[in-house]
């Protein structure tokens, strides 16, 4: 799964106070794909810069408040046991 993801519900809120409540409708208003908005959307394909700041001028959400940043765990280094 991609490490940035856009955070649905915030865009969902967003779209839907400008009337769009598909992504056919949020497609249409941004230029983006309707098939890009719904990967976005189920976390199946990370935002490129792009479609990040599309969403985030269309809609009037900060950056900040549209991404989500999951964090990979590091697991800890294995100790030679020599």
């Amino acid at each position: 799964m991609p490490k940035i993801r856009i955070q649905d519900e915030r865009l969902t809120r967003a779209a839907a106070a400008h009337g769009d409540h598909t992504n056919y409708a949020i497609a249409k208003r941004t230029g983006l794909s309707q098939d890009t908005v719904g990967r976005l959307r189920k976390g199946a394909a990370a935002p490129s810069a792009t479609s990040l700041v599309t969403l985030a001028q269309t809609y009037g959400i900060p950056m900040e408040e549209l991404v989500e940043n999951q964090t990979a765990e590091v697991a800890a280094p294995v100790k030679d046991p020599a």
